[in-house]
């Protein structure tokens, strides 16, 4: 049996914006994923994955798994509020928390691993490259994050203490195996992605994609992160419930939509006069607007149009 529940968790979104420009754990042996996605079914181990969203200063999701006799968070959130509301979550749960999966690098989803982690004895386990990147640039991070959000910006930050590979298995228990997809540098710097082995085919996958959300893409990694949809896409079952950063969960049939949404945000970024950037850049903002009519992460698409312009050779 297997359910899943939400909690949500109630600092400026702008000023935010102004800042963001173990190969084997447990009982498990390390094997290759055929095709990076088959599920494996595990009959009797009833699982329930709880979504708990940070509400402000943007809607930034982390997910408790609970197995029959533990729990696996992945990410940990922004601010230290909600790190610590939702380490409350995990300690009313009951049941011990066996590990810590982090999907990539970016301060909503690292920066309260030390809240979630405070006075356990965990793994908090990722991939090379995105504890590398992680530790890189943890220091900008503090510069820019640290005066805008003051004491919600945790200051007992930790990273990943353990890495795996890709391919590898990891086993917690019941109800909580998973193996590991090291995706490269996608949305951010470097993802990956946790595929959970249960009664039905699913994935923690970070963001991959944006729940019908406006998407961060200032780390001007879009070509990379069109390739990592174009591999997932051939790799991962249709069925697949994928649940990501922000929003409500997804099938990789959504990553088409995805696809789109970088290929229209270059092309406004093509059509816009960049020679006055404030107009160039409002082109662009009314451009992506039209093709989703809404203003959730609005300002993260606002902060990736000069990095992207950079990077296509069209500023001025």
């Amino acid at each position: 049996m297997r359910t899943i529940k939400d909690d949500t968790d109630g600092i400026s979104r702008r000023a935010f914006a102004k800042g963001m420009t173990m190969t084997t754990l447990g009982a498990a042996s390390s094997i290759a994923l055929p095709g990076a996605a088959r599920a494996v079914a595990d009959p009797g181990s009833a699982t329930t994955v709880h979504r708990f969203e940070q509400a402000a200063p943007f809607p930034v999701n982390a997910y408790i798994v609970e197995g029959q006799h533990g729990l696996v968070v992945v990410d940990s959130t922004l601010t230290d509020t909600s790190s610590k509301a939702l380490r409350a979550r995990v300690d009313d749960i009951g049941k011990p928390l066996r590990v810590i999966l982090l999907t990539h690098p970016h301060p909503d989803h690292y920066a309260g691993l030390g809240n979630l982690s405070a006075g356990l004895d965990v793994p908090i386990v990722t991939v090379a490259g995105v504890n590398d990147v992680a530790r890189r640039d943890d220091a900008e991070k503090d510069a820019l994050l640290g005066g805008m959000f003051g004491a919600e910006w945790p200051q007992n930050r930790v990273f990943p203490n353990q890495t795996v590979a890709d391919g590898d298995r990891l086993d917690f228990g019941p109800g909580l195996r998973f193996t590991v997809r090291d995706i490269g540098p996608a949305e951010s710097h470097h993802d990956c992605i946790f595929i959970h082995e249960g009664e039905r085919p699913e994935a923690f996958a970070g963001d991959i994609a944006y729940g019908l959300m406006h998407a961060y893409m200032a780390d001007d990694r879009n070509p990379e992160w069109k390739r990592a949809i174009a591999l997932l896409q051939d790799e991962l079952p249709e069925d697949m419930v994928l649940h990501i950063g922000h929003g409500m969960p997804v099938t990789p049939g959504f990553l088409a939509w995805q696809d789109s949404y970088l290929d229209r945000f270059e092309a406004a970024i093509a059509n816009a006069d960049l020679s006055d950037p404030d107009a160039g850049a409002a082109s662009v903002v009314a451009a992506m607007q039209d093709f989703l009519p809404n203003e959730q992460l609005l300002f993260l698409m606002e902060l990736s149009i000069l990095p992207n312009a950079e990077r296509l050779g069209l500023l001025p």
